[in-house]
């Protein structure tokens, strides 16, 4: 690699940082639950960790309020839209939700805020 390119990369790893768009973690699993950090702005939500490959099972959903507004949480199955878990959530104030995931994904959304819903599959 040649000092112009190493520059180039160097340059665009330090915007990409500047602008919070970094590689999410890895989600971390205790005691046969895993976690998820959800944070909730105006209009959207941000996961602190990545939701590709998830398999079935318990999983803690760790939601911040982000919004400076009351919010809410809705999770469903993503093929049954069975509630799996909601609830108001105050401004400023965060909310853990322990669901058990299925090979049928999931699905999230606020219904106060309102956000779209985040569609997220699970495999086996």
């Amino acid at each position: 690699m040649n000092t112009k390119n190493f520059l180039h990369g160097l340059l665009l790893l330090a915007a990409l940082t500047a602008t919070g768009i970094v590689q999410a973690a890895t989600p971390t699993t205790k005691d046969g639950v895993t976690t998820i950090h959800l944070d909730e702005y105006n209009g959207y939500f941000a996961a602190q960790e990545t939701l590709v490959s998830l398999k079935p099972g318990t999983y803690d959903f760790v939601v911040n309020n982000k919004a400076g507004k009351l919010v809410g949480f809705w999770l469903q199955d993503n093929v049954t839209k069975e509630f799996l878990f909601k609830s108001p959530l105050e401004e400023g104030k965060s909310l853990t939700a322990r669901v058990t995931l299925t090979e049928n994904g999931f699905r999230y959304r606020c219904p106060i805020n309102p956000t779209a819903w985040y569609e997220v599959g699970v495999s086996q």
